[in-house]
C-alpha cells in the first residue's frame, strides 16, 4: 500500500513529450550504480524520469515509444562499453545526450560509493539539461 506522503512519479508513458527521460546503466562496479543513483536522484527532483532501460533493450514496443517520445533522451553509462547507449541505438532511440561516468570516477569492482561522487554526475547531467 502507498503512504499518503509517498510522491507518486510522472506517469512517462503518457508524459514522455514533457519529459527528460534517462535510461541509465546498472552495471556491476561503482561507476554503473553511481550513474544509476544519480539518475535516481534527477527523477526523485523532478529534473528528469527513469525509463526501464532493458524492455528498451528488447525492444518492447511500450518502452521504445517512451524513449522515442521524450523531450530529451539522457543516456548515463557506467564505463566505456556505453551499453545503455547501445541499448537506445539498437532500438533507434535517437539520444540527446550521453554520459559515461568512467570518463568523471575511475571505474573499481565495488559498490562502495561516495555521495559527492553521485553528485558529480548528477550535476553533469543537470548542467547539461539546462544548457539546452
Amino acid at each position: 500500500m502507498v503512504e499518503a506522503k509517498t510522491k507518486m512519479l510522472p506517469i512517462c508513458g503518457k508524459e514522455a513529450e514533457n519529459l527528460n527521460i534517462i535510461l541509465a546503466c546498472g552495471g556491476a562496479a561503482n561507476v554503473g550504480l553511481i550513474g544509476y543513483l544519480a539518475a535516481v536522484e534527477l527523477t526523485k527532483e523532478g529534473k528528469a524520469r527513469m525509463c526501464c532501460v532493458t524492455p528498451v533493450g528488447v525492444k518492447m514496443p511500450f518502452y521504445v515509444d517512451i524513449a522515442k517520445r521524450a523531450k530529451k533522451l539522457i543516456v548515463i553509462n557506467g564505463c566505456q562499453n556505453q551499453c545503455a547507449k547501445k541499448v537506445a541505438e539498437q532500438a533507434g532511440v535517437k539520444i540527446d545526450h550521453n554520459f559515461i561516468v568512467a570518463e568523471m570516477i575511475k571505474k573499481i569492482p565495488t559498490f562502495d560509493i561516495k555521495d559527492e561522487d553521485i553528485k558529480l554526475v548528477k550535476d553533469k547531467v543537470e548542467k547539461e539539461l539546462d544548457s539546452h
